[in-house]
C-alpha cells in the first residue's frame, strides 16, 4: 500500500523539468501533488489543506524566504527548502525563518522522497502516545503537538516541537547533535550538525526566558531543570 495515500504535497518550483520529475516520483508513492511555479500561485494553493511543502528559494516573483516567513506566521506545515545556492548562510537563514529541512540542487529525487516520508511519518503520529510533559513555565502536549508557556500557545515548526520533546523526555541527559539528528530528523545528516544548533537557537527565541535548553560545550544539549509528567 502506498504510504502517501491521502496526503497533499505542494511543490513550489519554477523549473518545469524539476517540478515534473519530483511530481512523478511523489505520485508513484501515492501522494496528491500540486505544483506552483510562482510565489503568488503557491500562496493560493496554501489556502487549501497541504501536508508538506517543498520550496525553491529562487522564484520569479517572490523570495522563497519571504514565502517561508508568510507560511510560518499562520501554519506549522512541514517545509523542505530546495536551493541552487550552496552557501552556508542561505541554508542557515532558511532554517531560521522556519524551514524544517533543506536540500541543495542538484539533488537525488529518492533522497527527497525519503526525507518527505520521514517528516510526514513523524508529523502524523503523536510523539509518545498522549503524554504531556512540563518544566517550570513550559507544558508540551504530544497528542495535540502543542507547546504552552504560562498557558499561552507558542507556535513551533514540526522539527522544533520534536526537538524540545526529545530533550524534555530525556530529562537532563546530555544529548549530542548526532543523536538529535537521528531521533528528530530520522536519518543521518552527513555530519551537518548545524541544523540542530539553528533549531535550538530558534527555540530559545520563541520560548524566551522559559527555554530550558542548556548547551554543554563539546558534548551537546540538555534540559537544565526538572521535567515531570503533566
Amino acid at each position: 500500500m502506498s504510504e502517501g495515500k491521502g496526503q497533499h504535497i505542494l511543490i513550489i518550483e519554477d523549473e518545469e523539468s524539476i517540478s515534473s520529475f519530483v511530481k512523478m516520483y511523489l505520485e508513484r508513492e501515492g501522494y496528491a501533488v500540486s505544483v506552483a511555479p510562482t510565489g503568488a500561485q503557491a500562496l493560493e494553493v496554501l489556502k487549501e489543506k497541504v501536508d508538506l511543502v517543498t520550496l525553491d528559494l529562487m522564484l520569479p516573483d517572490m523570495d522563497g524566504l519571504d514565502i517561508c516567513r508568510s507560511v510560518r506566521a499562520t501554519s506549522n506545515v512541514p517545509i523542505i527548502m530546495l536551493t541552487a545556492r550552496d552557501e552556508d548562510i542561505d541554508k542557515i537563514v532558511g532554517l531560521e525563518v522556519g524551514a524544517d529541512d533543506y536540500l541543495t540542487k542538484p539533488f537525488n529525487a529518492r533522497e527527497l522522497v525519503a526525507r518527505i516520508k520521514s517528516i510526514l511519518r513523524r508529523a502524523a503520529a503523536p510523539v509518545s502516545n498522549s503524554r504531556k510533559l512540563e518544566c517550570d513555565h513550559i507544558k508540551i502536549d504530544a497528542a495535540r503537538r502543542e507547546c504552552l508557556v504560562d498557558g499561552e500557545q507558542v507556535m513551533l515548526a514540526p522539527k522544533e516541537f520534536d526537538l524540545i520533546w526529545e530533550l524534555l523526555e530525556r530529562n537532563g541527559e546530555v544529548l549530542n547533535r548526532e543523536h538529535l539528528l537521528e531521533k528528530v530528523w530520522g536519518y543521518t545528516y552527513a555530519g551537518d550538525t548545524r541544523t540542530v544548533d539553528v533549531h535550538v537557537r530558534q527555540l530559545r527565541k520563541k520560548l524566551g526566558d522559559a527555554c530550558p535548553i542548556v548547551t554543554v560545550w563539546g558534548s551537546g544539549y540538555k534540559v537544565g531543570t526538572e521535567v515531570r509528567a503533566a
